[in-house]
């Protein structure tokens, strides 16, 4: 049975591609990427603003003003953005900046958020880092930073029992001639913490010295394990996450150079009529060629005595 389209469902679907198309003409503009950057960045000056509590009292219906048009300009953008997708709309929500996006204009819409003020100020400080998505660098960071968390974990449970173990043994054989910074086992860490990043730890070798001269081996075991091998093993961490962001951001768009491509003729068919007309057309210069080219017969030899050529007519001399 023959398959029939159905053009009821084909309407809408050519309209929703058209309606797509339109949008995404507009959202993948340079101007319109630089617009919303643009708009981000007045966002944030404005929240700067507004920690001024002179120019707050003074211009306070002019600042909701002028955040109640960004959140409109906002709430466009991503409709923009949501309408560039309405042929493929699960490509959309693919995107983590897309729902990150959505998640920050459309919280603001939220009875509890505007009632809050404290939430409304901190979902509008979550504009800002909207700012990453038209800086591929600081998005290359971004990406770098969320890869690296389950290495930095790992790392945050090693140093965690590191410290532990050290602070332990600190509070064993420094809680009595030092209580302010080993009386307890919560004190030992934080002097411990505060030595990783080698602060204070003169102040905290020459302290150890007074109480005994073993004391720098338990310092200098410390610092050289925390401070230099954990230290170096996050940023390694952070650097392979960063390598592979970078890697990932240049196969999204397509950073790649293409491969040039190989011309490949193209073969126009003929007719069988225009073959067989041609390949005769060929014959007969062949032919022709071949008739142009034959040799002129050869002359006889002549005869070996008397040098006249064999079959002469001569019968004497005259």
């Amino acid at each position: 049975m023959p398959v029939s389209t159905n053009p009821i469902r084909s309407v809408p679907s050519a309209r929703r591609a058209s309606v797509a198309a339109r949008c995404r003409v507009v959202t993948e503009a340079r101007w319109f990427a630089v617009t919303v950057f643009v708009l981000i960045l007045a966002n944030a000056t404005v929240l700067g603003v507004e920690t001024y509590s002179g120019v707050t009292d003074r211009f306070h219906d002019e600042l909701k003003l002028v955040e109640h048009g960004f959140l409109a300009v906002f709430t466009v953008e991503i409709l923009l953005r949501i309408a560039a997708h309405a042929d493929r709309p699960k490509e959309f929500f693919r995107d983590p900046w897309n729902l990150f996006d959505l998640v920050v204009v459309a919280c603001a819409f939220l009875p509890a958020v505007r009632e809050n003020a404290t939430v409304l100020r901190l979902l509008r400080l979550a504009r800002v880092l909207r700012a990453a998505r038209f800086l591929p660098q600081l998005r290359i960071v971004l990406v770098a930073v969320g890869r690296s968390l389950p290495g930095t974990v790992s790392f945050l449970l090693v140093g965690g029992l590191l410290l532990y173990v050290y602070a332990m043994v600190g509070w064993v054989f420094f809680a009595a001639a030092d209580p302010e910074h080993f009386g307890s086992i919560g004190r030992a860490v934080l002097t411990l913490f505060l030595l990783m990043t080698l602060d204070g730890l003169g102040d905290a070798v020459r302290a150890g010295l007074e109480i005994s001269r073993w004391s720098i081996l338990y310092y200098a075991s410390y610092v050289l394990i925390a401070s230099f091998v954990l230290v170096n093993v996050l940023i390694g961490v952070v650097i392979t996450s960063l390598e592979e962001a970078r890697a990932m951001e240049e196969e999204e768009s397509g950073g790649r150079e293409p491969v040039p491509a190989v011309p490949v003729p193209v073969v126009i068919p003929m007719p069988p009529e225009e073959v067989r007309a041609r390949i005769a057309a060929a014959r007969r210069a062949l032919d022709e060629l071949e008739g142009s080219l034959a040799a002129p017969p050869l002359p006889r030899p002549r005869d070996v005595g008397a040098g006249v050529p064999t079959g002469s007519t001569r019968s004497g001399p005259v």
